[in-house]
């Protein structure tokens, strides 16, 4: 306990390639000596997580949900991944209030294929430009996004 928060420590006794099912590690533990809780598990909830489903204030992974969020589906206030999603976001495909990647989705969006209130890239769909090759892929892939 330090400063009044008990600190939680817990893991499934399941485990795959040496890693539990859920590990969940949140708060200081300072008669450990951590500053912070690192999860990692399969499932990693934690101050800092690491799994394949991982939730936390950094969290990294395969899909992620964290203030940091890094993975193949990262979630968050910024994330950087594959399809990321979030306030800030950097990607492959990449969607969120400022959005950067080969496909970039967002307030302001910088792309290669880039929609957005302000957009900026090779095909651009945006209030300024509508690129007919930009109407074309979002018309394809992303039908919902276009009147």
């Amino acid at each position: 306990m330090a400063g009044g928060i008990q600190a939680i420590r817990w893991s499934t006794r399941t485990r795959y390639g040496g890693r539990p099912l859920v590990d969940v590690a949140i708060g200081a533990d300072l008669t450990k000596g951590e500053w912070r809780g690192y999860a990692k598990g399969i499932i990693a909830i934690g101050d800092v997580a690491n799994g394949v489903v991982a939730v936390g204030g950094l969290a990294f992974g395969g899909l992620t949900f964290g203030g940091l969020s890094m993975g193949v589906i990262p979630i968050g206030g910024a994330a950087i991944g594959g399809l990321a999603i979030g306030g800030f976001a950097l990607g492959l495909i990449a969607v969120g209030g400022g959005a950067v990647g080969l496909v970039a989705v967002g307030g302001g969006a910088l792309g290669y294929y880039a929609a957005g209130g302000g957009a900026w890239g090779k095909y651009v769909l945006s209030a300024m430009e509508r690129n007919p090759e930009a109407v074309r892929f979002f018309r394809t892939y992303w039908p919902w996004s276009l009147p």
